[in-house]
């Protein structure tokens, strides 16, 4: 039986990462306002936030595997999601530059075609992120750029950002939003095999 992925985000890198491991989603926004969870916990916070989305967007689906994720970056003991303005994402990089950070990215996959209390499993998965040093002149650049106002942190591996982050530690799929790996753990944990969602090649 065909099952129909969903993929409660608006972010492109994580439809794009999906599609090239031979998924083809469906996307629908959540519309989940983040701003109405608060956690101390910056990991307890993601997977609340991903469980959030992905229930908002389950109940308009049955019979189907709905994702939800969210990303935040933990740098000095502060938690970062997206920049609200040029001037702050300016502020945030002048303080990123030559540190090192956390990337958290919660995913909650839900079932619906299973009942209650047996249809959700969720998870968080954590990669270290070691800055570079561009100039103020690149990250003004940066700053006026949409993607700079889009992304947690902000940065990305997978964008223009890419040449600021010197490395990273652990998977690169957590880094732009989505862990393959987690994926496939929490969709053998609901008995699906990845394999089964590939499209025809």
């Amino acid at each position: 039986m065909t099952r129909t992925l969903v993929l409660a985000s608006a972010s492109p890198a994580r439809l794009r990462l999906l599609q090239a491991a031979g998924l083809d989603p469906v996307v629908q926004v959540s519309g989940f306002d983040e701003d109405s969870l608060v956690a101390t916990d910056p990991a307890a916070l993601v997977e609340q936030l991903a469980v959030a989305k992905a229930t908002a967007v389950a109940a308009h689906h049955a019979n189907a595997l709905v994702l939800g994720c969210d990303s935040l970056l933990v740098f000095g003991g502060q938690t970062f999601g997206k920049a609200g303005s040029a001037d702050e994402v300016l502020a945030r990089w002048r303080r990123f530059r030559g540190g090192e950070g956390e990337l958290l990215t919660g995913h909650c996959l839900i079932d619906t075609s299973r009942p209650a209390g047996q249809d959700r499993v969720h998870a968080v998965a954590r990669s270290v992120i070691r800055f570079g040093t561009p100039d103020d002149a690149e990250l003004a650049a940066y700053a006026g750029t949409d993607e700079a106002l889009s992304v947690a942190g902000p940065f990305t591996i997978d964008g223009r950002a890419a040449a600021f982050v010197d490395s990273i530690d652990g998977n690169a799929g957590t880094v732009i939003g989505v862990s393959l790996p987690v994926v496939r753990e929490l969709l053998a944990r609901l008995d699906v095999r990845l394999n089964d969602l590939w499209v025809a090649s």
